[in-house]
């Protein structure tokens, strides 16, 4: 079992940065992919990045909307992770949901979510 807690949520300005973390309880990292949605009101939740690794090999996977903006990171030693998001638009107003125990970009291939950390962006 995994539990994940998400924070760094909160309001800034259009061009300006957040990052928000992922901490995991009950399970390490080490054996799993993780990845954030999000989810506006009136829509789906919606892939935004993913960090798999095996052995020494990462691999990092962004939408088509955050690539080049939003950088996903992981420290195995505090067990979390990270998303830096850079140039905010008021489009990437959602609540942020960190996800575990799946591969892929879709939100129903999933195991495991957090609470969810609200993101606001301001134009």
């Amino acid at each position: 079992q995994v539990q994940l807690v998400e924070s760094g949520g909160g309001l800034v300005q259009a061009g300006g940065s957040l990052r928000l973390s992922c901490a995991a309880s009950g399970r390490t990292f080490s054996s799993l992919s993780v990845a954030w949605f999000r989810q506006a009101p009136g829509k789906e939740r919606e892939f935004v990045s993913r960090i798999s690794w095996s052995g020494s090999t990462t691999r990092y996977y962004y939408a088509d909307s955050v690539k080049g903006r939003f950088t996903i990171s992981r420290d195995n030693a505090k067990n979390t992770v990270y998303l830096q998001m850079n140039s905010l638009q008021p489009e990437d107003t959602a609540v942020y949901y960190c996800a575990a125990g799946g591969w892929g970009m879709v939100a129903s291939e999933y195991n495991y979510w957090g609470q969810g950390t609200q993101v606001t962006v301001s134009s």
